[in-house]
């Protein structure tokens, strides 16, 4: 990683640690409707166990855990996760999601083939370069079983927010503190290569709209 990169990223988990400190629970406790479209994804698969990257405090881990799945949920925020655990225990969820603080920009704390369905909403489109995204992508390919499923979504460069704010080069855009990667359409492809790609689902989220994709792709 170069030494910008380090620092953008630095930057970003301080950033995210204030957030969620300062607003606890603020995506509110519904899950999202990429965590629904997964979970029903995940279960056609037959799958067990999941892997949630990027959890933050953690409403679709919640879900997948109330969805009868086991769940691991990461974060490189351990006051996202805090809240998460708290959470779960509120639930009388705590038997089924054990949490861990990781940066995706690290191997995954897993061993090969280890779980069946791995899900990241908007973890992809954070401050990482497409070197990095490449990286993860194969790490997810290599902790999922063969036959697991990869949900993720991404915000894309048809987003309003692409070409706004600070520029930090590699299609990077930072805007009211938040560095965010847009996505290209060719780099979904090139992500595929080596998975079954089973669609490329175009959708919008929040107020201006964030433009998504939400991109569902087997290891065979």
């Amino acid at each position: 990683m170069h030494d910008g990169d380090q620092s953008l990223a630095e930057t970003q988990r301080e950033h995210w640690q204030k957030t969620y400190g300062a607003h606890p629970g603020m995506y509110g406790e519904e899950p999202s409707e990429p965590a629904v479209h997964a979970a029903r994804v995940f279960h056609a698969a037959g799958a067990g166990e999941v892997l949630e990257l990027g959890a933050g405090h953690g409403r679709d881990a919640l879900f997948f855990a109330r969805e009868g799945f086991t769940v691991l949920a990461t974060d490189f925020s351990p006051v996202g996760l805090e809240q998460l655990r708290t959470a779960a225990t509120a639930q009388h969820l705590a038997d089924r999601v054990r949490t861990a603080v990781h940066d995706v920009r690290t191997r995954l704390p897993l061993a090969d083939a280890s779980v069946d369905a791995v899900f990241a909403h908007m973890l992809l489109c954070m401050a990482l370069s497409t070197g990095e995204i490449h990286t993860l992508v194969a790490e997810v390919h290599r902790v999922l079983r063969p036959g697991g499923v990869f949900v993720y979504t991404v915000r894309h460069t048809g987003d309003a927010h692409y070409g706004a704010g600070t520029a930090h080069g590699d299609d990077i855009w930072e805007h009211g503190g938040f560095a965010v990667h847009f996505f290209p359409r060719d780099l979904v492809g090139t992500l595929a290569t080596d998975w079954t790609l089973d669609e490329v689902h175009p959708f919008e989220e929040g107020g201006l709209p964030r433009r998504l994709w939400r991109i569902t792709q087997t290891r065979p």
